[in-house]
């Protein structure tokens, strides 16, 4: 089974400014990976060019096995843009009813059903756009990027416009997806949405990629803090393995221990080292 997306040696030239510098990604089947990276990194012109959207310079970008941007891709694939419009004046059913025409879905009234069952609008079947929150215009959105369903969903900022709880909505949602076996490309700026619910990240800076993988896996130790005796002891140059031993040395020299914590680099500090590193 190929990767639901893969991105070998990816270039994009725009006149004088080289928005990617071959940019390798893959995004496995089911598999929900988060792109971060600062605005003018390369994130969208990337995603764009996995829809077909953009042409690419030079390298290859291939959907489910297909080349990128071919009928075949654009069949196996799902988009929501960032700054996506949808009529005011159309219902969700009939939003979801034009873009199977145009994704050539047989699924009729069925999916449709499943979708906005899937999204939480169910009872919004009829609701115009216009009249909608923003959340729900968002997880519209995700549902017509669902329509013939897709093995590979590419996504833009899907929650940046959102307060707390539509976030959690839509996280809900992604976790729903990667049950399902649809992979995910996550575009996003909110570190901590993309720390909660991603199985990987990719940081992009200047058109190239400047680090990938698990968080934990790409964390740094920052020492061990004990809860002892009143007060907190970090002990700045242990990790996980030498944390036991603090503790049992704490415990028999008649100290009272409460607590133990392993810390570890979070997402943010991991995304700022990347970038920073990079810029200096």
């Amino acid at each position: 089974m190929p990767d639901a997306f893969s991105a070998r040696g990816l270039t994009k030239q725009y006149g004088s400014v080289q928005a990617l510098a071959g940019v390798d990604v893959e995004v496995g089947e089911g598999e929900l990976v988060g792109l971060l990276g600062p605005n003018g990194a390369g994130k969208s012109t990337l995603v764009k060019i996995g829809c077909g959207l953009v042409r690419a310079s030079g390298g290859s970008a291939v959907v489910c096995g297909a080349k990128a941007g071919s009928r075949e891709a654009r069949a196996a694939m799902g988009y929501l843009a960032e700054l996506f419009r949808f009529p005011g004046w159309c219902s969700a059913d009939e939003l979801l009813q034009l873009h199977q025409r145009l994704a050539g879905s047989a699924g009729g009234k069925a999916e449709r059903t499943e979708l906005l069952e899937l999204v939480g609008l169910a009872d919004a079947r009829d609701r115009h756009v216009e009249d909608m929150s923003k959340g729900m215009q968002q997880r519209l959105g995700i549902a017509q990027a669902l329509v013939g369903t897709p093995r590979m969903l590419f996504l833009d900022e899907p929650t940046s416009a959102l307060d707390p709880a539509g976030r959690r909505t839509v996280r809900g949602l992604l976790e729903e997806l990667r049950r399902r076996d649809v992979a995910v490309l996550l575009n996003s700026h909110l570190l901590s949405e993309v720390e909660l619910v991603c199985d990987r990240v990719v940081i992009i800076h200047r058109g190239e990629v400047v680090a990938a993988g698990r968080p934990q896996e790409l964390a740094r130790p920052r020492g061990v803090e004990v809860d002892v005796d009143g007060e907190t002891r970090h002990f700045p140059g242990a990790g996980r393995d030498e944390a036991a031993k603090i503790v049992a040395d704490l415990v028999v020299g008649g100290h009272s221990v409460y607590g133990v914590r392993v810390l570890t680099s979070t997402l943010e500090e991991i995304y700022l080292e990347a970038v920073e590193g990079e810029s200096s």
